[in-house]
């Protein structure tokens, strides 16, 4: 069960680090809007992923702070 969701979680680091190495100029505005939005990839799926474990919303919103930790911090502390 883990070992699926470290290969999840390498796939999806993987497929953001090709999608930052295609973007060109043309992508340059879109991608210069969603970084000033505040709300990432990262941050939503920790947020989902305190959700889903603690049903508090005090402690998504700080999942979603810590983003990228916290779902690395899930996906090796998950049973």
């Amino acid at each position: 069960m883990m070992k699926r969701y470290i290969l999840l979680f390498i796939g999806l680091l993987l497929f953001g680090f090709l999608q930052a190495q295609n973007s060109g100029s043309s992508n340059l505005l879109i991608h210069n809007d969603a970084v000033r939005s505040g709300v990432g990839l990262g941050s939503v799926i920790a947020v989902v992923a305190s959700w889903s474990r603690n049903n508090s919303i005090l402690w998504a919103i700080l999942h979603g702070i810590l983003s990228w930790l916290y779902v690395i911090y899930f996906a090796i502390t998950r049973d």
